[in-house]
Formats: structure tokens, C-alpha cells, sequence
């Protein structure tokens, strides 16, 4: 797990970043510098499988769980500040907050959703995702290709040229990965009532080729919490802090969050 500190040692808020699949948390230096220039200490670190981690072979887990496990540490970190904590999960990182709110009850003070893999595009044929079923018990660790481009991910010509030749990222995930994002994503649904509630921004990118936003919006709209916010970005592809629009998707999310604080009598003006 990394830090983020501001230069003076006093922060508003601390922000922890959860990064999405395949990726790694180097990918998001942008966004962290971003927030810690405006006041805020942000934490993040590579989730089990991928990045730098050494828990798991890359592109595998056993159970979605390791996931949930990993950021509840990095929100017991967080927690040594002794200040607010906001939650800010990019694409299957979102699922991951998703779920870690519906099990723990955690010091958060707001949630920031970036894309949430709440139902996904690149479903495996019907063939192959049936053999998916026997093939999580049989060869759990088979690795097959997601079929993903860094091109679907984002519009950004400069982002894509840095991610051609990043040696971190994964090009495949393995049979058992895969049965637990979609196990998870049916949790995310199942559990809705779970949900604390906590103030929550979901930012959606409106051209998004990887998560399907019509799931993220059915999601939302059967929420019941007394601050929710649903705002997509036109034209956007699902990373919206990669996209040439990064500075405004920003701005947005840290005016939710300094709204969130005044409204909690943490801000002063």
C-alpha cells in the first residue's frame, strides 16, 4: 500500500483509491497527486493478482473476498489519521466497495463510484461461459483472455500510448476470477439493502464499452439512502479520470466530497 500525503501534514479528508481489474494502482498517480494537492492524504495499493502484489498468482483469486479483505486494511490504515474517510472505487474497484459496505460496517464517511462494474459488456460466448461453470471446479487457474483493448478503455491518445507498454497490465484472468466478478456483481444486487447510508456519487462515463450503464443506473435507482447522486459524462469511456475530460470529472468528485464535509461540520470556510 502506498501514501499520498499533503506537503504540510494536514488534510481535509483521506481518499482511498480502489483500482479496477487488470491494472494496477501506479495507473491512478495522476488522480492521487490530484487530491493531494487539494488537501487531501489518499492510500491505495495493487489488489491481490495483480500490480506489484505478491498475494496470488497474477490474474487469480480464489474468492472475491480477498479483495474485500485487502481494502479493509487499507482502511484501518487510514483510520490512524483520525479523520474522514472517503471511499473512491474505479470499475471492478467500485464492485469491491460495493460489497465492502454491504458486509462490514467500516469509519466511512462517502462513497465516489467511477464506472462501477456492475454488469459488464464483454460477456464470454454462450459456449464458453456454460464450460466456465464445470471448469471453476476442474481448472479453476485455466487463464483465458477477456478480449479487452486499451483502446475501449479510454480516449486519451497520450493514455494509451503510456499503457501499450506497461508491463503490469494483464491480459488474462482466470476461470475462477471471472465466476466471482459475476458472483459478485449478483451480490452487489441481492444486497442492495444492505448499502449503509452514506452519502454516494456514481460518475459514469455515457460512451462506457466495457461496464454496461444501464446496470449501474438500474442499481442506483434501487437505492434508498438520504444523499445518492448518479452523473454520467457524455461521450466519456469507462475511464473517466484517464479521459481528456479528467480535470472536470475531478473537480466534480472533490466538490461532492468538500460538500459532504461541510454538511458534517468538518469544513470551515
Amino acid at each position: 500500500m502506498r501514501k499520498w500525503e499533503t506537503e504540510d501534514g494536514f488534510a481535509k479528508a483521506v481518499i482511498i483509491m480502489i483500482h479496477g481489474a487488470m491494472e494496477h494502482h501506479g495507473r491512478y498517480w495522476w488522480v492521487a497527486e490530484m487530491w493531494r494537492s487539494s488537501g487531501f492524504h489518499v492510500l491505495m495499493g495493487d489488489l491481490p493478482g495483480q500490480g506489484l502484489s505478491s498475494r496470488r498468482k497474477r490474474g487469480h483469486i480464489d474468492s472475491f473476498d480477498e479483495y474485500i479483505d485487502e481494502v479493509k486494511t487499507w482502511v484501518q490504515s487510514a483510520a490512524q489519521y483520525e479523520m474522514p474517510i472517503f471511499l473512491l472505487g474505479h470499475s471492478m474497484g467500485g464492485l469491491i466497495a460495493v460489497r465492502l459496505l454491504q458486509e462490514a460496517r467500516l469509519p466511512i464517511t462517502g462513497v465516489i463510484l467511477s464506472s462501477p462494474c456492475l454488469g459488464i459488456h464483454f460477456t464470454p460466448p454462450k459456449m464458453l461461459n456454460f464450460l466456465s461453470y464445470g471448469l471453476n471446479y476442474l481448472l479453476p487457474s485455466l487463464k483465458v483472455s477477456p478480449r479487452l483493448t486499451i483502446e475501449m478503455a479510454t480516449r486519451n491518445k497520450e493514455v494509451q500510448k503510456v499503457d501499450m507498454n506497461d508491463t503490469l497490465f494483464l491480459t488474462k484472468v482466470s476461470v475462477r476470477w471471472y465466476r466471482e466478478l459475476v458472483h459478485a456483481i449478483d451480490l452487489a444486487f441481492t444486497n442492495i439493502s444492505k448499502m449503509p447510508d452514506l452519502p454516494l456519487l456514481i460518475m459514469q462515463g455515457g460512451d462506457d464499452k466495457i461496464v454496461n450503464k444501464e446496470a449501474v443506473k438500474k442499481w442506483f435507482n434501487q437505492l434508498s439512502l438520504t444523499e445518492m447522486h448518479y452523473r454520467e459524462w457524455p461521450k466519456l469511456y469507462h475511464e473517466i479520470f484517464s479521459e481528456p475530460e479528467r480535470e472536470d470529472v475531478f473537480e466534480y468528485g472533490k466538490d461532492f466530497v468538500e460538500d459532504c464535509l461541510r454538511t458534517l461540520g468538518y469544513l470551515i470556510e
